[in-house]
């Protein structure tokens, strides 16, 4: 898996004819949010695991528009491994992680931060009518295959199809940690998906099913999706600031302690006021750099 990151990383910087880590000799030697748009760098490489995608897509939508010269190159989602494998052999040039980076991963060449929390959504196909909430026991019995029909949790006369992530997925970590527990079953018609753009694309096109994804992406697309309280609590922003919403998943960006200068711009827009709003206004909960994790 490495050695496939870094040969895409290196594949998409031939086929574009972008260098990999220069800079021109004409940007200035210090970048601030307001300067950026001077900076004559074409690319820059980034990085995301599938849960954090969403993050990286809003940010280069909003940071190529204030910074005109600059362009970004979205590597194809990969594991937060092989992420930080690729900026420690500076083929990436910034990373975003759904985890905090571990002591043991850094080699002494990394730099870390969390950025943004993104709140786990429990969600329905619209032809899901009459559910509204779901207990703590309704979505371990949803998940381990005891509750096979929705007309048991007061809904339709239909067969639940479910949509699951693998084990090592942060979705179905966090579901493990606040609903399922670790000991839980899974059902064997649990239909599991890699990358959780494939669920959300699932849960969209097929009828009756019900599936785990970020609320930020059902906020920011305006998704067409039944949205479900848990033990009553509603999965709003407000709650997740409150912390009244607890399956809240931490996004964390990564990139190499010597950055290079776009990427170091980049950077600093994502702590910057515009990037700050276009987080928020995305549905993500931003982590200002002097918040404690």
């Amino acid at each position: 898996m490495k050695q496939n990151l870094v040969i895409l990383a290196l594949s998409a910087i031939a086929l574009l004819g972008l260098p990999s880590c220069t800079t021109s000799s004409s940007a200035p030697t210090t970048t601030t949010p307001t300067t950026v748009a001077t900076l004559t760098q074409t690319s820059i490489k980034i990085g995301a695991s599938s849960s954090t995608l969403g993050l990286t897509k809003v940010l280069q939508t909003n940071y190529e528009a204030t910074a005109k010269n600059a362009k970004i190159t979205q590597l194809e989602p990969g594991q937060s491994e092989n992420i930080i494998d690729g900026i420690k052999q500076r083929v990436v040039d910034l990373g975003a992680i759904s985890k905090t980076l571990k002591p043991e991963e850094n080699d002494g060449s990394l730099e870390s931060r969390e950025v943004a929390h993104d709140a786990l959504l429990v969600a329905t196909h619209p032809s899901v009518t009459g559910v509204k909430n779901l207990t703590t026991e309704q979505i371990k019995d949803i998940y381990n295959g005891t509750i096979t029909n929705w007309k048991q949790v007061g809904g339709n006369d239909a067969k639940i199809v479910l949509l699951d992530r693998p084990e090592d997925e942060s979705a179905k970590r966090l579901l493990r940690k606040h609903y399922l527990g670790k000991d839980l079953k899974n059902s064997p018609e649990a239909v599991v998906l890699r990358k959780e753009g494939e669920l959300i694309q699932a849960i969209q096109s097929t009828p009756y099913s019900i599936g785990t994804f970020s609320l930020a992406h059902a906020i920011s697309h305006k998704l067409s999706v039944n949205r479900l309280n848990l033990n009553g609590v509603e999965p709003t922003r407000v709650n997740v600031k409150t912390g009244n919403y607890p399956m809240v998943r931490a996004i964390s960006i990564v990139w190499h302690k010597n950055p290079t200068e776009p990427t170091q711009a980049l950077i600093q827009y994502i702590s910057s006021q515009p990037g700050i709003n276009a987080m928020e206004q995305s549905g993500f909960i931003s982590v200002t750099p002097s918040a404690k994790n």
